[in-house]
């Protein structure tokens, strides 16, 4: 990709033409180039142009049969080749779930056995779903009575398009259902979250110094929106980012206290403080004493033993 289309772009993008369910081909309207996020489900289906998948942390191959199952809020980008090919259905969670009431950010923690329909979202970061060719020209069929009933909405064409959805998804999970319940047994999803949060700690340990550290430039790193880390933050860690920053800024600089000969406004500006007097205001109100004070104490053998955070 080229540095533009690394960038992020967190607005809600591709907006569908229709409120509950809308599928097209990219002569509906141009696939996007930067990474992007939307609040309804999506599912791209590759016709026919290789290329590669970005979603989450994971980057996947995406040939001619692939499908791509994209959940409300995930980041995402498919780099479609110019020749390439593609079908995109959009639908809202009202539309494919309307029994299930719960949160779009939340809907990774949903059991299977209450929604199974939501099984190749949750695992499209782990499993490459490519049907052969005799799946591949049965869905083919489906998709064009699905653009047929969609153009010309009447009474009951709502209930047969969810009809072929249902019949999608059913075939994917049918196609893959031994890797599907292998990582389903296995919580993937939830190493996923772990693993995203890896990558946000780790960027944040390599660019503490910095007093411009944002969650958006942290988000962007580990493939996330903004709002889907914070949202991951406080229900894994119980934290704001802000709180995840300052802890670690804290951390270091109680190292470099401890351990280096450096004047305290050094310290400061080391742990991401433009600002010697805020920095010592934060450093007392976490640790009790005055950057100084807590050199001291430890030197003399008093101070209070801190934890790694």
């Amino acid at each position: 990709m080229s540095h533009s289309s690394r960038v992020p772009t967190y607005e809600m993008q591709q907006r569908s033409d229709r409120p509950d369910f809308y599928i097209r081909d990219k002569r509906g309207r141009a696939a996007l180039t930067s990474p992007h996020r939307h609040d309804y489900f999506q599912i791209q289906i590759n016709l026919g142009g290789d290329t590669v998948q970005h979603i989450g942390g994971a980057v996947r191959p995406f040939p001619k049969k692939a499908l791509a199952f994209i959940l409300p809020h995930r980041l995402h980008l498919i780099p479609h080749p110019e020749d390439g090919e593609f079908i995109l259905i959009n639908f809202t969670q009202d539309f494919l779930l309307p029994q299930l009431k719960c949160d779009p950010l939340d809907l990774e923690d949903v059991p299977i056995a209450q929604a199974p329909e939501l099984t190749p979202f949750r695992f499209q970061e782990h499993i490459d779903f490519i049907l052969d060719d005799t799946a591949f020209e049965e869905m083919k069929c489906w998709l064009t009575c699905m653009r047929d009933l969609d153009e010309n909405r009447g009474f009951g064409a709502r209930e047969r398009l969810k009809g072929y959805l249902f019949q999608i998804i059913g075939l994917v999970c049918q196609c893959y259902a031994e890797p599907i319940q292998a990582f389903a047994t296995s919580d993937a999803a939830g190493r996923g979250r772990k693993d995203a949060l890896s990558r946000v700690r780790n960027y944040i340990r390599d660019h503490v110094h910095e007093p411009t550290l944002s969650l958006k430039e942290a988000a962007a790193a580990a493939f996330l929106s903004p709002n889907y880390l914070t949202h991951l933050l406080r229900k894994e860690t119980g934290k704001p980012f802000s709180q995840l920053v300052l802890d670690r800024r804290m951390q270091l600089a109680r190292s470099m206290l401890l351990n280096d000969q450096q004047s305290v406004g050094q310290v400061a500006v080391g742990c991401g403080f433009t600002d010697e007097a805020y920095f010592s205001r934060r450093f007392r109100k976490e640790h009790g004493l005055a950057p100084g004070q807590f050199r001291k104490a430890h030197l003399n053998g008093t101070g209070k033993t801190f934890q790694k955070i």
